[in-house]
């Protein structure tokens, strides 16, 4: 009979997949399990930004690529053991128009059929078929002259859409082990630190102005991340989630009336409401603000049909800090979180 041992391993001993290690996201210890990210919808965009427009030229003729007609296939990209493993098949149909440069620029229409960009194959392999909508002597001329090179051009689009899908989408899907996270922890932290508090305090308030009223104003902006509303609010609320964006020990109690602390204590405050999955309100102040001076700050989380919405309105931010208040919210908390989870830029 087999034991088993429901113990877990300490730290350095034993079988590393069963190693918790103390990890500030807490997740997929050394990267061991399969984790799968959808890619789909991102791919459509991706595509059509890519190939919308674009436009093939030589000194016979020319053509431009009008709309993306067809689309249809997935995309997802795996994490299985540190290693990114990417799946992808789809289908297109691309809709140009143009004109041979002798004809006094008689218009053509025609379509170019892609029916196998996938994993199996080099973006140079894929097959690009292209066909007129009306044959004539001169269609098919056109066709002849510039098939050639409007498939050269389109396979490079390609090119990009794989390169993006590894790099740009995938980005933050490995996690790194303890070990990357100790040699880098302390210097990323005093950066972070150093960052918030040397631009927050450049134009702060002198100690001699400190007795006038200060004048106040309100910031508003809106973010959109590619994910659920659920993971937004978790990674605004999670201490484990808040340690893994901001690179560092963070004080935070989830309740109304909570204590926050932030990047060794640069940002902190409490929170006043709290609406799981879609309304945050916290009181907040910077450590280099006059002394006592708090914002109040409510951001509500919405999920729309492709992607999460947050509006973060903040009231009573100094004057002399609304431009570097904004700068570190979109440095320091979303783009920062777009990198550590993957929530990704957002293409219209």
């Amino acid at each position: 009979m087999v034991l088993l041992q429901h113990e877990m391993a300490k730290w350095g001993e034993g079988d590393p997949r069963w190693i918790v290690e103390e990890r500030p996201d807490a997740t997929n210890v050394n990267n061991w399990h399969w984790t799968e990210k959808n890619a789909c919808q991102w791919s459509v965009d991706k595509l059509k930004e890519l190939l919308t427009g674009l436009k093939i030229e030589n000194a016979l003729a020319k053509c431009c690529i009008t709309e993306v007609e067809k689309c249809e296939g997935e995309a997802v990209a795996n994490n299985r053991k540190g290693k990114l493993i990417f799946f992808y098949e789809w289908e297109l149909k691309l809709k140009w128009k143009g004109c041979l440069l002798d004809s006094k620029n008689t218009e053509i229409e025609g379509t170019a059929e892609i029916p196998n960009l996938s994993e199996e194959y080099d973006a140079s392999e894929v097959d690009v078929d292209f066909s007129v909508k009306t044959h004539s002597v001169e269609a098919d001329r056109l066709k002849e002259i510039i098939a050639k090179d409007a498939r050269d051009v389109i396979r490079s689009q390609l090119a990009k859409y794989i390169k993006a899908l590894r790099e740009e989408f995938a980005k933050g899907m490995i996690l790194p082990k303890k070990e990357d996270e100790q040699a880098t922890k302390q210097d990323s932290l005093a950066s972070l630190t150093a960052g918030f508090k040397s631009k927050v305090q450049m134009d702060s308030p002198s100690k001699e102005g400190s007795s006038k009223k200060l004048s106040t104003t309100t910031l508003t902006m809106s973010v959109k991340l590619q994910c659920r509303k659920e993971e937004v609010y978790n990674a605004l609320t999670s201490i484990e989630l808040v340690q893994a964006f901001t690179n560092g020990p963070v004080v935070m109690e989830v309740k109304p009336g909570g204590k926050f602390e932030l990047f060794g204590g640069n940002i902190h405050g409490e929170f006043l409401e709290l609406v799981p999955n879609a309304k945050i309100c916290q009181k907040w102040r910077f450590k280099g603000w006059p002394d006592g001076h708090f914002s109040n700050v409510t951001m509500d989380i919405e999920e729309l049909s492709d992607c999460t919405e947050v509006k973060l309105v903040q009231k009573d931010v100094p004057e002399s800090e609304m431009d570097t208040t904004k700068e570190n919210w979109n440095r320091y908390y979303w783009d920062a979180m777009r990198k550590t989870f993957g929530f990704g830029a957002f293409f219209v």
